[in-house]
């Protein structure tokens, strides 16, 4: 047990580490945007400061690493990291609408349309969104990148992130509804929802350390089961979590009736679904055969655990 929690406080670090380097960059950008509204990137800038672990851009550092075994990688990788952020940022942004979540806070603070009205925190969202492709594209104009690499990227973005992705798994968790919505219609809400942005998370890393088509394809694997092993812990803490860690309130998916793994399989075959997952996320990555897949591997552990 002392291994594992020291395990635990290790990854906190890193991400620890990586959020405060994504975050300076994902600032530096938007202050470096010109013949910008200041209010606009005041917008942007107040979701891009909300915290976070940034497990998203972690992903694509750590895999990057993991593949290559060079920490200079990282160089190659960071605008990648935030161009998925920045995505990451924009969906939550638009998310916490009355028209869509209709929530106050999130990580602790006012969301984005409670300090800057609605009308500015869609398009605070929708400049995210387009910034993050602007980023993909500076990393084959700086060379940092192979263009074929970037279209890469760019492809994988578009699938992971659009209709056929994240959005179109957000419209289905909109129309979902308990006693309509079956299991199988959950489990495609939170393959696209959550895990598909993860997965193009992973995909970015292994790209741009130029991993070969059995890597990607174990890489994959360990995605989506630890994407899906995220949303069901997020399922699990919103009914049995602290308000104080999560940053907002719980019970919120029951009280908007929303379709959830504990709603259909209960909390305890939840809990031990997450277990099944991360194991089984922690084998694809083995499979894989990286040059030190260490960091993944605590990651998956560290995500089974945590507690926001």
């Amino acid at each position: 047990m002392k291994r594992v929690n020291k395990s635990l406080m290790n990854i906190e670090q890193k991400l620890k580490s990586s959020a405060e380097l994504i975050q300076d960059t994902l600032l530096n950008h938007i202050h470096q945007l010109i013949n910008t509204p200041e209010p606009l990137k005041k917008a942007m800038s107040y979701s891009l400061s909300a915290g976070g672990k940034r497990i998203r851009p972690f992903l694509v550092l750590e895999v990057a690493k993991a593949v290559s075994g060079d920490e200079a990688i990282i160089d190659k990788a960071l605008y990648a990291a935030c161009a998925i952020e920045y995505i990451h940022t924009y969906s939550l942004i638009h998310d916490d609408l009355p028209a869509m979540d209709n929530d106050d806070y999130r990580r602790g603070k006012l969301t984005n349309h409670k300090v800057f009205g609605e009308a500015l925190a869609i398009l605070a969202g929708d400049a995210l969104l387009t910034q993050a492709f602007g980023l993909l594209s500076q990393m084959a104009k700086q060379n940092l990148i192979e263009p074929k690499i970037a279209i890469e990227l760019i492809d994988d973005l578009v699938h992971f992130a659009g209709a056929q992705g994240m959005v179109g798994g957000q419209v289905a968790d909109i129309e979902a509804e308990q006693g309509d919505t079956t299991f199988e219609q959950l489990q495609f809400i939170q393959q696209h929802k959550t895990s598909d942005l993860i997965i193009c998370s992973v995909l970015a890393g292994g790209r741009i350390a130029e991993a070969n088509e059995t890597q990607l394809k174990h890489l994959y694997t360990f995605a989506r089961n630890i994407g899906l092993a995220f949303q069901i812990q997020d399922d699990i803490l919103d009914v049995i979590g602290d308000e104080v860690k999560l940053g907002k309130a719980t019970n919120s998916d029951v009280n908007n009736e929303k379709v959830t793994y504990p709603y259909f399989i209960g909390l305890e075959e939840s809990k031990q679904l997450v277990i099944k997952l991360t194991d089984e996320a922690k084998s694809a990555i083995e499979f894989a055969q990286l040059k030190d897949a260490s960091t993944l591997i605590a990651l998956a552990d560290y995500l089974v655990h945590r507690e926001y």
